[in-house]
């Protein structure tokens, strides 16, 4: 199915602090240089606070992990967890249409669907508070009919019921979730045939519906304020410095009538033309320097000095893709990058097209002192040991 981003975006996307908190102590569980490890929860963050994925979440978060907006851009497009169209303010209909929910009746849910929130999928409903999709087997087959209303399994379902859910949370309900006809779990609908001695001391609901019935309104989306952010990994170790990224404000004869308007998706997922905008944290550094004299293109060489160049792959951050491109750039030798001055590596900074604030992220002119010198680094080591890429 193709998946592409929706056609109207807001300008920009910024955390809430608290889950500006939540994302920093999400990137902290992971080593060094691995920080895109976290886009997954970090997308699915923004999508909880927003109700859908936008196209400024998605590059706010690249930049927060120090990716190239395509690589995010690929994981929001590959998971249909993510919605890249403007969902129900209340609640999205995710109807199972594989073969078991097929023959137990998901073509008759799928039309009530259409009745009464709206004819297409992802069409939003006339008050904007409801819309619906039919999606692949969400795991309950036994159960079924069944749909995915917010975070929980509606099983069991007939047209008449379903409808009636629908009711409900239009006025303002939280219908209880799993099984609609009766059934404690996944049990056969005759009753139980085996352990029948322990449905006497079994509680009212399944260990899922009854979690869900104590939080009480489980298609609200999360904001943050849920509870306190727990990143027990943090004590007496390492702390990440991250923010998100901010959209410039237009000039003055540029600025929409109205601040909401909104702007068209880049097609097929490129990432917009370069543009002048504030820099994520990664790369203060060199926006410090920048601020402090231009930026300045260091000395290059046109090849290599007699003897080869220099493996910068011994350098943290720097592998065979970047080498080569610095290698281009005319630096081959750990001496040439010692000598960066801040206006210097603000210059590379800018210009490592895909790998933007690499420089200062990872240090690589305090790693290339040592290495010029006939030091080694921890990292360096392992170069040589054959023990990366």
């Amino acid at each position: 199915m193709l998946r592409r981003l929706h056609h109207d975006q807001p300008e920009s996307f910024a955390f809430t602090p608290a889950n500006l908190e939540w994302a920093k102590a999400q990137i902290s569980k992971y080593p060094e240089g691995r920080e895109a490890s976290a886009i997954i929860p970090l997308l699915w963050r923004a999508q909880e606070q927003e109700g859908w994925l936008t196209r400024p979440a998605i590059e706010t978060v690249a930049d927060m992990l120090g990716m190239p907006y395509i690589r995010a851009l690929e994981v929001a497009t590959f998971y249909f967890m993510f919605q890249l169209h403007p969902v129900g303010s209340v609640a999205h209909f995710q109807i199972c249409g594989t073969l078991s929910c097929m023959i137990m009746g998901a073509e008759d849910l799928i039309a009530v669907a259409k009745e009464k929130i709206a004819p297409e999928p992802f069409m939003l409903s006339p008050d904007g508070r409801f819309s619906w999709e039919e999606v692949e087997c969400l795991g309950a087959c036994t159960n079924a009919p069944m749909a995915q209303i917010g975070k929980d399994f509606y099983e069991d379902l007939t047209t008449e019921r379903f409808a009636e859910i629908i009711d409900e949370l239009a006025a303002g309900e939280v219908p209880v979730p799993g099984p609609q006809n009766g059934r404690y779990a996944a049990e056969p609908l005759g009753g139980l045939t085996s352990l029948e001695e322990f449905e006497s001391g079994r509680s009212q609901y399944n260990g899922s519906v009854e979690r869900a019935v104590r939080l009480g309104d489980t298609i609200k989306r999360i904001d943050g304020t849920e509870v306190p952010v727990s990143a027990p990994w943090l004590a007496g170790g390492r702390r990440v410095h991250v923010s998100a990224k901010k959209t410039p404000a237009k000039k003055a004869e540029e600025q929409p009538a109205a601040s909401s308007a909104a702007k068209p998706a880049a097609k097929g997922g490129e990432k917009p033309a370069p543009k002048a905008k504030a820099k994520p944290a990664a790369k203060a550094k060199s926006a410090e320097a920048s601020a402090a004299q231009p930026a300045a293109r260091p000395e290059a060489l046109e090849a290599p000095r007699a003897g080869g160049a220099d493996d910068l792959k011994q350098i943290k951050g720097v592998g065979p893709k970047l080498e080569k491109l610095l290698n281009s750039m005319g630096f081959f030798h750990f001496d040439q990058i010692a000598k960066w001055t801040d206006a210097e590596v603000a210059w590379v900074d800018e210009n490592l097209e895909g790998f933007k604030g690499r420089v200062s992220r990872d240090k690589w002119v305090e790693q290339a002192r040592i290495l010029a010198e006939g030091g080694e680094t921890a990292f360096s080591r392992k170069v040589k040991k054959g023990g990366v890429y």
